[in-house]
């Protein structure tokens, strides 16, 4: 007992952070702990370790003060999230069938793409909602059509005597669609305006303002930048609807706010309980109802982190951009199907759907309130988020407010320098997209994207336009799904796929590393890699060339082996083969790059080579070449 006893009363030694900086250095071998700090795209540095010095006095329980910890004292106990799978259709009928399928499999929310389609007057909106729209809430972005759904919604109720039983969101952001059309039109905001007032009495319980900031997150924009619009347009429509008459908390009682989630997990987490801090200034400057001031916040994961190419690791990705939501705490959440951009299926809409089942009744995310609550790291990056978003919130209103400055392009050029920052991390491979960059399967068949024709919303209007430049609707995987399908075609015209041969110097375990290298780094524009056998003189490497019709080649070893041999026999097949061209794998010292070069190497191929520009260079000169070819 008393040996129990002793062992229950023991603890381990606490450690003090020099203590932990002394080891860690340690290890790192000279460098200091300050070299693992890395800079967001958002110009937050985050540290290696937070500790207790870092915390900051936050809300001691969810629900109160600013709202960081989320909207209500007890979270999901009380007030669920709401499955809100957006459903796809091609005719009212599916849709019908679809609604009441999702309904029984654990949707709860009234949730799709409203299309002219449904706006026919033979659509029979209450055939088609059945009894769903008493017992379910609505979670839609109408975008262009929302007056025309509101209008045929409104009298369908009214027939049916059950306006005050429809609830949820049924939104709209004009601004968003000015910036999606490049093009503002002051006609189809003032018609907006005069239905938000319209619905404010014969809705009661639809929020019909929408500010959708995933147009901005598409467009490449960072946590900070998403968060300084969507509270610059929250200012935008606060000030507009109360100038129409409309009361102050009305108006906040019909926002809701729609953010993409995006792949960094705690940034996500922090961007959202940073919006509830921002928007929570804002109303209290407004001087609105601690109740009216709360956000509610729709969710959906981001199409900008998809993929085309190996799209199951789509369902890692949205697993994970689905759980920092529900974390950061929603109200309404939309888990993109794995293959939506080649055209979701049954199945996969069902796995979405599960994806959302499991974090409710597997991690049991609904019995746990604010998990992320008092971790240092995410209430340091929560604070930095909103100190800097509400920065770039000023810079807007000074620049003459959100419209201001899509009509002068200056916030589509600053979302711009964010976006390549993104794109070069991904040519260079810095940023990893698995499946696409890094590990690429040469031998997946790809199912082409679906194309989608967006149709102006203002083509009635042509006259009355303002014109801007467009926030463009971007991926990061697109630049690298367009080199694949650049090499499939030359594929079809070369008949057989392009190839650079691998000129493996010396033994399996002298040029293994690098070659690996290499068969990824090509593996992600669409090229194959022919590897020789073990090279150890100057004839097998001519041989290997005879035998393996190219234009490409490379040299894989280690630093010695170049020496020993790649140096030796370079010259000799720059001579023989004078109209191909060669690489090496790998970074020579500084001092010896011009001697290489002056030997016939064209370019060295390591880990900060860009990628996506050396295979973009080799297949537009395969491509050329097959061109000559054929006109010879």
């Amino acid at each position: 007992m008393k040996s129990l006893e002793k062992i229950k009363n023991q603890s381990f030694p606490s450690g003090s952070t020099h203590e932990w900086k002394t080891k860690a250095e340690q290890s790192l071998k000279g460098k200091t702990v300050e070299s693992l700090q890395t800079t967001t795209y958002e110009n937050i540095i985050l540290k290696p370790l937070y500790t207790h010095q870092d915390e900051r006095p936050v809300p001691d329980f969810p629900g109160g003060s600013d709202f960081r910890r989320g909207t209500y004292p007890l979270g999901y106990l009380t007030n669920d999230w709401v499955v809100a799978q957006q459903l796809s259709y091609q005719t009212a009928e599916e849709l019908e069938q679809k609604l009441r399928q999702s309904f029984n499999k654990g949707q709860t929310a009234i949730s799709f793409k409203v299309s002219k389609a449904l706006l026919e007057v033979e659509t029979n909106l209450a055939k088609l909602l059945g009894e769903s729209y008493f017992q379910y809430p609505f979670s839609i972005n109408a975008k262009s059509l929302q007056i025309a759904f509101l209008s045929k919604l409104e009298r369908m109720a009214e027939q049916e005597g059950a306006i005050d039983k429809l609830r949820g969101y049924i939104g709209a952001d004009p601004v968003a669609i000015f910036a999606e059309e490049g093009c503002i039109s002051e006609e189809f905001f003032n018609d907006w305006v005069k239905n938000i007032v319209h619905s404010n009495e014969k809705l009661p319980n639809v929020r019909t303002i929408l500010i959708d900031t995933a147009p901005y997150h598409n467009g490449g924009a960072s946590a900070v930048q998403e968060l300084g619009i969507a509270m610059a347009e929250g200012i935008f429509y606060l000030e507009n609807l109360q100038n129409a008459g409309m009361e102050l908390d009305e108006i906040f009682a019909k926002m809701i706010f729609q953010f993409s989630i995006g792949s960094n997990f705690f940034m996500e987490i922090a961007k959202l309980r940073a919006a509830r801090v921002l928007w929570n200034r804002i109303s209290n400057v407004y001087g609105s109802t601690d109740d009216m001031g709360r956000m509610h916040i729709a969710a959906e994961t981001s199409s900008f982190t998809k993929t085309v190419n190996d799209p199951n690791v789509n369902l890692l990705r949205a697993g994970n951009e689905a759980f920092a939501a529900v974390v950061g705490s929603i109200q309404y959440l939309h888990v993109r199907p794995f293959d939506d951009l080649t055209g979701a299926t049954s199945f996969s809409e069902r796995i979405a759907r599960n994806a959302q089942l499991l974090l409710k009744e597997e991690a049991h995310l609904t019995k746990v309130i604010d998990p992320a609550g008092g971790s240092w790291y995410v209430e340091e990056l929560t604070n930095d988020l909103a100190e800097k978003a509400w920065g770039f919130f000023q810079q807007i209103e000074a620049n003459g407010g959100i419209l201001e400055t899509l009509k002068t392009n200056w916030l589509q050029q600053e979302i711009a320098v964010v976006y390549e920052k993104k794109n070069q991390d991904v040519q260079t491979r810095k940023k990893s997209i698995v499946g696409t960059n890094v590990y690429a399967n040469l031998d997946e068949i790809v199912t082409h994207k679906k194309t989608q024709t967006r149709n102006s919303c203002f083509t009635n209007m042509e006259n009355s336009l303002i014109k801007m430049e467009a926030i463009p609707d971007l991926r990061l995987a697109e630049p690298f799904e367009e080199l694949r399908k650049k090499a499939k075609d030359l594929e079809v015209k070369l008949g057989s796929k392009p190839t650079v041969g691998m000129i493996c110097l010396g033994g399996l375990k002298q040029h293994k590393a690098r070659l690996d290298f290499m068969k990824g780094f090509l593996a992600a524009g669409g090229l194959k890699a022919a590897e020789s056998k073990p090279i150890l003189s100057l004839e097998e490497a001519r041989q290997f060339i005879l035998e393996t019709p190219a234009k490409y080649y490379c040299l894989c070893g280690t630093n010695e082996q170049y020496e020993i041999i790649g140096y030796e026999i370079l010259p000799a097949l720059k001579t023989e083969f004078p109209e191909l061209i060669f690489y090496l794998a790998g970074l020579p010292e500084k001092e010896g790059l011009d001697r290489w070069k002056d030997a016939g190497i064209k370019q060295f191929i390591h880990m900060k080579s860009n990628c996506y520009e050396t295979l973009t260079s080799i297949l537009n000169d395969l491509e050329v070449s097959k061109v000559e070819e054929t006109k010879a």
